[in-house]
């Protein structure tokens, strides 16, 4: 099937650009890729960017790059796209030169999130490096990651029918739990190579467009490591250790300097397509990722209790 390969970058738009480059470079392990006119990019692999961080007000997610296979697969995809009616534009070469891509096609999804669409994303000069990881991040053929959008109340057959019949995602799985009385989380997960997912969509409740961008490394211990350091940076934690039941991806959830959050895992799933099986499950984690506050009163109540020391 036709239509986007990955999910190759993201575009934010941050209040405090000293902060980000923290966050990213000591805390994630990211490597600063180089400034910019407008801010400065991060890179989690060999490619030139996966993360452009752009100094402005909206603390959200502004952009989302995915790669096209070649220049005839990126004409016939905004071809499909003009033809249902969605208003596709070509990037111009200073754009395209900042994206570091041969060519860019810009559009935008039922809920207003711009979508640039890529061909030739280029690698860096150099091999990536971190000072803080033992292994690497995972990227590859799975693209940078996976990020999951807010659908502020556009309709799942509106939203679908962009991704799935026009971008050509197919569907992984769809989780509806009830996370408060009468309050649902209700999301279906998207994937468009063997990750399984590169972009879920639908209802929580959350402030921001973005709830999460997740990068996933290769070494186990390196989600410890993360960990610790965002613990002792004192880091707002959305979500503690845990597991969901769908991509199994063993994670915590730390909150940006924007006030979205990254997912940070291990040991995600691979889906094959000829084997899959869609289905709904109604529960988001399997165990773990629970609230930081609550569980900072749990230890607070379990070192009251406890009978060392005392």
């Amino acid at each position: 099937m036709s239509g986007v390969t990955e999910l190759s970058y993201v575009v934010y738009e941050v209040s405090d650009l000293a902060d980000w480059e923290r966050f990213g470079v000591e805390l994630l392990g990211m490597q600063y890729g180089g400034k910019t006119t407008r801010g400065f990019t991060l890179r989690t692999d060999d490619k030139a960017h996966r993360w452009v961080i752009e100094e402005g007000a909206e603390d959200d997610l502004v952009a989302s790059g995915y790669s096209v296979a070649s220049a005839a697969e990126l004409d016939a995809l905004a071809g499909k796209l003009r033809a249902d009616g969605v208003a596709v534009t070509e990037g111009d070469a200073a754009l395209a030169a900042e994206r570091k891509v041969d060519r860019i096609v810009i559009t935008t999804d039922p809920m207003g999130n711009r979508i640039e669409l890529v061909t030739g994303f280029a690698d860096a000069g150099t091999p990536f490096e971190s000072e803080r990881l033992l292994g690497g991040f995972v990227t590859g053929t799975g693209g940078a990651g996976h990020q999951v959008l807010l659908s502020g109340g556009v309709g799942r057959e509106d939203y679908l029918h962009f991704y799935n019949d026009l971008l050509g995602f197919r569907t992984s799985d769809i989780i509806v739990e009830e996370v408060a009385p009468g309050v649902f989380a209700d999301l279906i997960f998207l994937h468009c190579n063997p990750r399984h997912h590169s972009v879920a969509l639908g209802d929580m409740p959350f402030p921001k467009r973005n709830h999460h961008f997740m990068v996933e490394v290769s070494d186990i211990r390196d989600v410890g490591l993360a960990w610790d350091r965002c613990l002792a940076a004192h880091q707002p934690f959305h979500m503690t250790l845990g597991m969901h039941p769908n991509d199994m991806m063993f994670s915590f959830y730390v909150e940006t300097p924007s006030g979205f959050n990254v997912e940070y895992g291990w040991g995600g799933l691979l889906i094959d397509d000829a084997t899959w099986e869609v289905k709904t499950l109604d529960q988001l984690n399997s165990w773990g990722h629970l609230p930081a506050g609550p569980v900072a009163e749990m230890l607070a109540a379990g070192a009251a209790n406890s009978k060392i020391g005392h």
